[in-house]
C-alpha cells in the first residue's frame, strides 16, 4: 500500500466513527501517518476533556483504522493545537 492510499484509508476509517463523536459534541483529525505505521489524530471538542476518550480512542478509533489499514499498530491522540 503507497503512503497516499494509507492516508485514504486512515481518512476513510476516521470518516467512519466521526459521526459517533460527533453525537457528542466531539470530533477528530487526523495530524500524521509516523513510519507507516503510527497514527497521530486530534480529539476535539468534547472529546478533549471527555474522561473515556482514552477507551474511545484505543476500542474506536484505533480499532476501525486497523480495519482499513491493518499495518497500523497504534493510534495516538497529540491533544489540543497550540494557540
Amino acid at each position: 500500500m503507497t503512503s497516499e492510499e494509507l492516508r485514504t484509508n486512515v481518512e476513510k476509517a476516521l470518516e467512519e466513527i466521526r459521526p459517533f463523536l460527533q453525537s457528542d459534541g466531539g470530533d477528530i483529525s487526523l495530524v500524521s501517518i509516523d513510519d507507516g505505521n503510527s497514527v497521530k489524530v486530534r480529539l476535539e471538542g468534547n472529546c478533549i476533556g471527555c474522561t473515556v476518550n482514552q477507551m474511545t480512542l484505543k476500542s474506536g478509533v484505533e480499532m476501525t483504522v486497523k480495519k482499513y489499514a491493518p499495518q497500523i499498530e497504534e493510534v495516538v491522540n497529540v491533544g489540543q493545537p497550540v494557540s
